[in-house]
């Protein structure tokens, strides 16, 4: 197969490689695109291919406009709009794509080529990571070898002499890329990221809809990283708080102030800390949604670069507009706490309601433990204690299969099927607080993590992804209780986490040395966590601090323009002046023969310094025969260029160095 792709005209191995090309810069799209755009891509390529190979002619203009047609109309379908970041990304991969299918002259693939670099970022709309980042630098190097090769019209130069080129054009401007990242004014990014799509998938989500699920998949991908200062907590202590709910129909839970009937009454909220603060940095993941974590409880805002926060009544921390992008902000939380009213008030009372005509078995046992008369005039803290021995001695079982739940679901979790993951704990948990006039909410967010021993933070995954309750007790005020702790200690302790499921490679890594497996996972985030702490994290208050580190006092964005423009011009003044200088002291027809001479060289052409063009060309026909007569000739046009230029000839050192780049030269 090789040797027939290296047999075909220029035209069609050079078609093949850009179609090579523009398929790994698209490969990662396919998990973003609508299946239909997909395949429809993958087509138009493979359709190109096909023809390229067989030297076929192209499809008339009549097929590009129904495809095109057909890629509209379906975007339309699929997204309501030709606008936005989903809709735009769908047509110009379809756009590329089509574009192959007439590619026929130079400025034709260089349309392509640009098309290309767009669709190139588009990646970077989805996701920022290091592996992305690797896999569009190579979509780079090929995009630009390609390039290369279309500015060497002159013979068949091979694909390794345009990369080599292409290489040493990334190498030469890498140094560039790094004073503009460095120097360039930071902007809130121009797009959003993908909207919460969770169903089906632990994570985090503004409401929590009970029982729907038949199955839980667990999402391995990290939510967020904690680097504390000083010793951590132990990690059955690390709760962090999220979207707090409230308000329930039935078989949803939302928050309070998504309820049809907001409150009329406002609680005493006020934040009682005790002891000394534990501080800590989070890196939190994109998440589309204005929601802080912290431990439980911040008194005091995070410091949040380039955000505005506020923290709700129930001790939830939200910024001015939704997180799209890696956030990296400082806390101070108090593990030890009090919050809520401590005597019992008015506005309680709508946490203790619940939608009629749901969960009668629920209600039954509520009031059965109500006329028990140990527990007629309990307190709730000594019904925390019944629901919470019911759960540990009632057989029920934590997993993530626990199959489609009825309108009742409290009633079939407590009787029928004991078996949930944390939502289904949670909420029949609350159901039977409140059926027993108990004040109860649920509060979600993540809860434990694990410690990467190769550079100590803490990760916290989607898989870690909690819901909890809160009680209210008088004297204390809100509580948390989590039943899932009684269900299952280890959910919430260090060893006995449910695990997501492997891949083929990653089990077969665990099968042949799990400490293997686990180091190498460990150091792979680590290496990713530096990519986000040092690279996409790099934030505004960075720049200007880099500013102050090379003797600004007060800097400003008009230090960091003037900063950047002074470099880019002291760079481009001492390029022009090594250019002139480098004109000045070397002959152009010199370094031209040299580099001939160096070419011929690898392959075995023994000259001196001394040897002229004539020379050089007889012993290359000497050694070569008609397989050199390309650059016999070249060779001979360039003595007489210098030396015969008065006999009339009319081609010039230009035209000379081009045709030179297009040579096929032994090796």
């Amino acid at each position: 197969m090789l040797a027939r792709i290296q047999s075909l005209p220029r035209d069609s191995r050079d078609t093949l490689f850009l179609l090579a090309v523009i398929g790994w810069v698209l490969l990662p799209q396919v998990a973003h695109l609508p299946w239909w755009c997909s395949a429809l891509a993958a087509g138009m390529l493979l359709w190109r291919g096909t023809l390229a190979f067989g030297n076929r002619p192209l499809p008339s203009k009549w097929w590009l406009l129904v495809l095109l047609a057909i890629a509209v109309g379906a975007t339309l379908l699929t997204h309501k709009t030709l606008l936005g970041r989903d809709a735009g990304v769908t047509l110009i991969v379809i756009l590329l794509a089509l574009k192959t299918l007439e590619l026929r002259a130079r400025r034709d693939a260089f349309v392509v080529f640009f098309l290309g670099f767009f669709t190139m970022l588009t990646n970077f709309f989805y996701s920022q990571s290091l592996l992305t980042a690797f896999s569009m630098l190579l979509g780079l190097l090929g995009l630009l070898t390609a390039l290369v090769n279309a500015h060497m019209p002159v013979g068949k130069p091979p694909l390794q002499q345009a990369a080599r080129t292409a290489g040493w054009m990334a190498l030469l401007g890498a140094p560039v890329m790094v004073v503009l990242f460095l120097l360039f004014p930071r902007m809130a990014p121009l797009w959003g990221t993908p909207t919460d799509a969770m169903t089906g998938r632990s994570g985090l989500s503004a409401t929590m809809q009970v029982g729907t699920i038949a199955s839980l998949a667990l999402d391995d991908s990290i939510a967020m990283r904690i680097a504390f200062e000083g010793r951590p907590p132990p990690q059955r202590e690390l709760y962090f708080r999220g979207p707090v709910l409230s308000a329930f129909d039935g078989r949803q839970w939302l928050p309070s102030s998504e309820s049809r009937f907001p409150s009329r009454h406002k609680l005493t909220d006020k934040l009682r800390v005790e002891g000394p603060a534990l501080s800590y940095q989070v890196t939190l993941e994109p998440t589309n949604r204005p929601w802080l974590f912290v431990m439980e409880a911040a008194a005091e805002s995070p410091v949040v670069p380039g955000y505005r926060t506020r923290m709700s009544s129930e001790l939830q921390w939200f910024t001015d507009r939704p997180i799209t992008d890696l956030l990296r902000y400082q806390v101070q939380s108090h593990p030890v706490f009090r919050h809520g009213p401590e005597k019992q008030e008015v506005g309680l009372q709508e946490f203790v309601e619940l939608p009629p005509g749901f969960n009668p078995r629920t209600l039954a046992l509520a009031a059965e433990i109500r006329r028990d008369p140990r527990y007629a005039q309990a307190d709730s803290r000594a019904l925390v204690q019944v629901a919470m021995e019911r759960l540990r001695t009632g057989g029920y079982v934590y997993t993530l299969e626990p199959g489609v739940y009825g309108a009742n679901t409290a009633d079939e979790f407590w009787f029928d099927r004991k078996e949930g993951f944390c939502e289904h704990i949670a909420s029949a948990f609350v159901v039977l607080m409140r059926a027993m006039d108990v004040p109860a909410r649920i509060v979600t967010g993540y809860q434990g993590g694990e410690l990467n021993s190769v550079d100590g933070f803490w990760v916290l995954r989607q898989s870690d992804a909690h819901a909890w309750t809160e009680v209210w007790q008088a004297g204390e005020g809100w509580v948390r209780v989590d039943p899932t702790s009684a269900v299952s200690p280890g959910r919430t302790g260090a060893f006995q986490r449910l695990a997501a499921p492997q891949g083929l490679i990653g089990q077969t890594l665990v099968n042949l040395n799990p400490n293997l497996s686990a180091q190498l996972r460990a150091t792979w985030e680590a290496v990713n966590n530096r990519w986000n702490q040092w690279v996409l994290n790099y934030t505004q208050g960075k720049q200007l601090d880099l500013l102050k580190n090379i003797g600004f006092q007060s800097p400003s964005w008009e230090d960091l323009s003037y900063v950047l423009i002074a470099i880019l011009v002291g760079v481009s003044g001492a390029g022009a002046i090594w250019a002139w200088w480098d004109r000045t002291q070397h002959d152009p027809w010199l370094r031209l023969l040299d580099r001939a001479r160096r070419r011929l060289a690898r392959a075995g052409l023994v000259s001196h310094a001394g040897s002229s063009p004539r020379q050089l060309a007889q012993q290359l026909l000497a050694q070569q025969g008609s397989d050199g007569r390309d650059i016999h000739d070249w060779l001979m046009q360039l003595e007489a260029q210098r030396y015969a230029a008065a006999a009339g000839t009319d081609i010039s050192l230009a035209q000379l160095k081009k045709q030179f780049a297009g040579l096929r030269w032994p090796v």
